[in-house]
Formats: C-alpha cells, sequence, structure tokens
C-alpha cells in the first residue's frame, strides 16, 4: 500500500511562528483533489497547485497519493483546468488587493495632519471674519440729501 503524504509546504516564516501554511483554495471531485498554495517570497505572491488523491489507510488515517490512474487522468485534468482558472482569480484578487493599499498609503500620505487641518480652519475663520468686516465696511448706507446737509 502506498504510504505518500502531501508534502510540507510551510515557509520558512510559518515555521517560526508555527503558524502552519494554509491552502489558498481546494478544489475536489470525489477522492481527487487540486490545492492551490500562495506563496511569498522576494518578487511578491506566486501560486502552486499539488495534485492528490485521497484514500484511507487501513488504520483510518486519510493520506495523499501523487499517482493516478488511467481513468482518474480525465478527472485529474479538468480538475488542473479549474486550479488554473482560480489560479488566475486569486492573482488578480491579490493585484486588485495591492493597488487598494498603495493607493490608501497614498491617500494617508497625501492628508493633511490635524495640525495642517487646524491651521487650514484658522486661515479659514480669519478669512470669513475678514470678508464679514470688509462687507460691514462697505454696506449700504443712506446718503445725506443735500437739503439735511444745508440745514
Amino acid at each position: 500500500m502506498e504510504q505518500n503524504t502531501e508534502p510540507d509546504h510551510t515557509p520558512q516564516a510559518a515555521e517560526q511562528t508555527s503558524e502552519p501554511n494554509r491552502p489558498a483554495d481546494t478544489l475536489r471531485d470525489g477522492s481527487l483533489k487540486a490545492t492551490i498554495w500562495q506563496n511569498e517570497n522576494e518578487n511578491g505572491v506566486n501560486y502552486s497547485t499539488t495534485l492528490a488523491r485521497t484514500w484511507q489507510g487501513e488504520d483510518g488515517t486519510f493520506r495523499d497519493s501523487h499517482s493516478f490512474s488511467g481513468s482518474e487522468l480525465l478527472r485529474i485534468a479538468e480538475l488542473a483546468r479549474g486550479a488554473y482558472s482560480r489560479t488566475n482569480e486569486l492573482r488578480q484578487e491579490q493585484h486588485l488587493s495591492q493597488k487598494e493599499e498603495q493607493q490608501q498609503a497614498r491617500d494617508e500620505k497625501d492628508a493633511p495632519s490635524k495640525d495642517e487641518k487646524d491651521k487650514e480652519q484658522e486661515k479659514d475663520e480669519v478669512k470669513s471674519a475678514d470678508r464679514a468686516s470688509f462687507k460691514a465696511s462697505r454696506a449700504y448706507r443712506p446718503r445725506r440729501s443735500q437739503q439735511n446737509i444745508q440745514r
């Protein structure tokens, strides 16, 4: 009987924190599965896929085999096709997420600080007060008529 188990896809960083690397997604067709793994490195994020057939050993534990019978090959091919599509979706999601994070970082960088906001508000208040006093100085005042002046 085969005793192959699925390889450990734990990156070194995850081993140090004792958190296992979980699959990004798993596609199944009966006992066959395609497991998509997300891997981060200095070049960014990439994805890899393992194809396996799950079976139960005599002791009741589930094991994975990476060899397939002829009748399973077409099903594995369809799982591989689905994994390819799903991997593309994950890449697009990752790309959009990175763009949003970059935009948010730019927005935070460009956003004025609290002190700058307070200074702007003070300037606006001074401008408003200046406008009000200017308007008051220019307000309509009835002219004295010639008759009132002569008296």
